[in-house]
């Protein structure tokens, strides 16, 4: 017998089609536009739009919901974000980080998220937000696939013992290894960090997630070290470049020689339009940098590339909902990704492209056999979803449904 038929939905691939869907052990079993067996549970789409889950690439849930503490980032830049996170983080407990970054992994689920790559800031000789983000893995790992990035915010070679950190949080667990080169003493402890996570990578048997070249200085070029890593070791499908938001400022003679070395490479990309459009140019005067990697760009060369959130109300960003439709819709305005075309590709990049960004296509995707992880929405197409931030009525996790929400009703006070 059926767990679950979900009645009458349209696919996103296909929203002229009506179709029921029906999920046995946690897998979508049977997908076809009519189905009659029995079911211990029956859900009526009601002709609302099914998708794959939303995936969420790129999040620091060890920061999430620590706005104006221990004060507000005035000048809303990237180091002051830095310098304010540096002093909370002296405060945090295990039951702190868990605490909020349950939180807002709920905030996420409810907005269709089933999938996300967090950051933990490896920096401290604790390890509280590593040991935390990995205690919340397990925590939630029945209703949400949660990568955990050991990340080392203040560098690996700016601080004693930051290096022995970072592998210290491959031995504890960590998913991923992370790295942050624009933020070394020198370019040269750049290139070498670079070195060491790939070193730390092939050891462990990790991907690679590198903050890289977040900066407005067009001379901050790390991208190509990750490239040239990534081609020498042949790891380039497992390797992400996040933010890159200085491409966006490198003339256009060397990004065209850089395009072909990271079609090469076969990296992944990451942009996260809400906190990139805030963070970046703010010594500019005018004309002001949007401070975003070239977006449109790599998706018409064929390179990966997903969005995310970044900050979810933080030391860098007060705001933030966790609506994956927000940041999609910010990336189609700020990339002037408007064409038909690019506007599915923005859809893309927050479902179909994540789950290639984690290394996740084998479980991902509405076909039979695979984990039934699902959201219906109110919505005519993808491309609506993102142009009317569509409401997710109805959200199912491994084949059980998680959460339900009910559309806002508009009601009239005066005949017009």
């Amino acid at each position: 017998m059926t767990s679950l038929l979900l009645r009458q939905g349209r696919l996103v691939t296909a929203p002229e089609i009506t179709v029921d869907i029906a999920i046995q052990d946690g897998k979508i079993a049977a997908i076809a536009p009519h189905l009659n067996e029995p079911a211990d549970s029956v859900l009526d789409l009601e002709n609302l739009l099914v998708s794959p889950p939303l995936v969420e690439s790129h999040l620091h849930l060890d920061s999430a919901l620590t706005a104006g503490q221990p004060r507000w980032n005035q000048s809303g830049t990237l180091f002051e974000g830095i310098e304010i996170w540096r002093e909370r983080k002296q405060a945090l407990t295990l039951e702190d980080v868990q605490e909020r970054a349950i939180a807002t992994l709920k905030l996420q689920a409810s907005q269709g998220v089933l999938f996300v790559r967090s950051h933990a800031d490896v920096s401290e000789p604790n390890q509280i937000p590593l040991r935390a983000l990995l205690a919340v893995r397990d925590r939630v790992k029945d209703w949400l696939t949660l990568q955990v990035v050991a990340f080392p915010q203040d560098g690996v070679f700016s601080a004693p013992h930051n290096a022995e950190r970072l592998e210290e949080a491959m031995k504890l667990g960590a998913d991923v290894v992370g790295g942050i080169p624009h933020y070394e003493l020198t370019r040269e402890d750049g290139v070498k960090s670079i070195q060491y996570v790939f070193d730390l990578a092939e050891k462990y048997d990790r991907a690679i997630d590198i903050h890289c070249d977040e900066i407005d200085d067009d001379q901050s070029r790390f991208l190509e070290v990750v490239a040239a890593e990534a081609i020498r070791r042949q790891l380039g499908g497992r390797v992400t470049a996040s933010h890159t938001t200085a491409f966006g400022s490198y003339n256009n003679a060397y990004a065209f020689k850089l395009m072909g070395f990271l079609k090469r490479a076969n990296l992944s990309f990451i942009a996260n339009p809400l906190i990139n459009l805030t963070l970046q140019g703010r010594t500019d005067t005018y004309p002001k940098r949007r401070g975003l990697t070239r977006v449109k760009e790599l998706w018409q060369n064929g390179l990966n590339l997903s969005l995310g959130h970044d900050c979810i109300q933080d030391p860098w960003y007060n705001l933030g909902t966790g609506s994956l439709l927000e940041v999609a819709a910010m990336a189609v305005h700020a990339c002037q990704m408007t064409g038909r075309d690019e506007l599915a590709a923005c859809y893309d990049m927050i479902t179909r492209c994540g789950a290639k960004t984690l290394g996740l296509t084998e479980q991902y995707g509405l076909e039979v056999g695979k984990p039934a992880n699902l959201i219906a929405l109110e919505a005519d197409d993808a491309i609506a979803a993102i142009r009317d931030r569509a409401t997710i009525r109805h959200v199912i996790a491994q084949g059980t449904r998680l959460v339900s929400t009910t559309a806002p009703t508009v009601t009239w006070q005066r005949s017009l």
